[in-house]
């Protein structure tokens, strides 16, 4: 079994994901710029920061599967079904890892862990130490999707004496204690607003100019689940001129984020890699690779892949 991989990867990362496949399979990790030279004798295809269009299937000549992680953006899905490729993604794979993710951004934004981490290590004088924190318990939290990722944020949130709105467009969900309401209710009434769903043209640039004048003025945007959801500029004038408090985001427009990203000198915005998935380490999720292999061995018996999202 050909298994290529793209993406950008370290050394370490490159190891622990390439022990994670069957010895005797071929585990190809490249930069994205590279993937001409080996898309043709590929297998399968795990994509990131490539698209999957009719471009690269034409000179795929022997792929039987892409497999993407939560997010499918970024590959032409009739374009597969046509040529009898599988589509899947593991959405809810690593749906924890990034419920939990969105929960440290939240506590430490109200908690200043990374500035007092900072301070002390400075050695900042403790005396004349000064800034602004808060509590969780009373505060509204807000997500936006309601699925795998939304509903355990919701769990984590009441443990902190939090109230939890919901906005999702399946009606048919379970609230277990969360009140579903209209997304104009939940970016009014939320303190905190958290982006829990997939990237489509519907949800391309959501969150814009308008969307954030909504909120409060004091309330503060996570994102952990694509960057084309949140239209930087937007969200970059909307921090700087104090139309809301802050942001927590792992996931941006261009990634890797850019060095000269506005960004990445405001001071109430806190950033992570895209990492949110990967507890493990960079670019690794244990569970998540032990879900790709179950996949392709479906695949290799002829049997269709779990979370299909193409039928052949």
């Amino acid at each position: 079994m050909n298994v290529l991989i793209t993406g950008y990867f370290n050394d370490d990362s490159k190891q622990r994901v390439v022990q994670s496949f069957p010895h005797d399979w071929q585990i190809h990790i490249i930069e994205p710029q590279l993937i001409e030279q080996f898309i043709g004798d590929a297998e399968v295809l795990i994509p990131e920061h490539i698209q999957v269009n009719e471009a690269l299937l034409d000179q795929a000549q022997s792929l039987k599967l892409v497999q993407t992680g939560a997010g499918y953006d970024n590959v032409d899905i009739e374009a597969c079904t046509k040529r009898g490729i599988w589509v899947s993604n593991a959405a809810g794979v690593n749906a924890n890892a990034v419920a939990e993710h969105i929960m440290a951004l939240i506590l430490n934004h109200y908690k200043n862990i990374s500035y007092l981490d900072r301070f002390m290590k400075h050695k900042g004088d403790e005396t004349k130490l000064s800034y602004t924190g808060g509590e969780l318990s009373g505060l509204t939290i807000g997500t936006i999707g309601y699925g795998a990722i939304g509903s355990r944020v919701g769990k984590f949130a009441q443990a902190f004496n939090m109230k939890v709105l919901a906005y999702d467009n399946n009606p048919s969900l379970s609230s277990d204690g969360v009140e579903l309401v209209d997304l104009d209710i939940l970016l009014a009434h939320s303190d905190i607003v958290t982006i829990n769903i997939f990237l489509n043209e519907e949800t391309r640039n959501l969150v814009d100019r308008t969307f954030l004048s909504k909120m409060k003025s004091n309330a503060v945007l996570v994102n952990t689940a694509r960057g084309p959801i949140v239209c930087e500029p937007d969200l970059i004038e909307a921090l700087k001129n104090g139309v809301i408090g802050g942001a927590c985001l792992d996931v941006f427009t261009e990634e890797p984020l850019s060095l000269d990203s506005e960004l990445r000198s405001l001071d109430n915005v806190t950033l992570t890699p895209h990492t949110a998935g990967m507890p493990d380490g960079m670019k690794f999720h244990e569970t998540r690779y032990r879900f790709f292999v179950s996949n392709i061995n479906r695949v290799m018996g002829n049997e269709p892949p779990q979370n299909n999202l193409n039928q052949i």
